[in-house]
């Protein structure tokens, strides 16, 4: 039974015709992802991508567009993901940084070594990005909204009452 919408970010980042990946141990088996993650309370999009990307490849990310929102939800419909893809630039790489718990390798990978090992790819969601990113899908960081919260005070003063 689905229990709501996981919101989670990822980074599309190439260089040189290679994309970062992340290696991952999930349920015991190792899958491909972007370096990705969920958004945590008091954070905005831009900076959970850039966080997550520093946590799982120690790369420092430096969005420069959305490329997608894509919404899955698992075979089983256990959960819902709600993805936003920022595509950007790695500026800068700490080799001595510990990777997050269960990240086993950042990798740099073409489209067609990714491609080619679907049964490893985390979700449908992994290439997908990368080939919208291909095909020249950008969206301006500023179509991102942070709404902050308002006191039930200020909104009933917004209402007039």
């Amino acid at each position: 039974m689905n229990t709501g919408i996981d919101v989670t970010v990822a980074a599309i980042v190439e260089q040189s015709g290679k994309f970062l990946m992340v290696e991952e141990l999930i349920g015991g088996l190792s899958v491909l992802n972007q370096p990705a993650g969920h958004v945590e309370h008091g954070e905005s999009l831009v900076e959970a991508v850039i966080r997550e990307t520093l946590e799982e490849t120690a790369w420092a990310l430096e969005p420069e567009a959305v490329t997608g929102i894509y919404l899955w939800q698992t075979p089983d419909q256990a959960r819902s993901y709600l993805r936003v893809a920022f595509a950007g630039q790695c500026r800068g790489h700490d080799a001595e940084r510990s990777l997050d718990t269960g990240i086993l390798n950042a990798l740099w990978m073409t489209r067609a070594q990714i491609a080619a090992q679907p049964n490893r790819l985390r979700s449908p969601m992994v290439l997908r990005c990368i080939d919208d990113y291909l095909s020249g899908v950008r969206y301006p960081l500023d179509c991102l909204t942070q709404v902050e919260a308002s006191s039930p005070d200020k909104l009933l003063q917004a209402a007039g009452r």
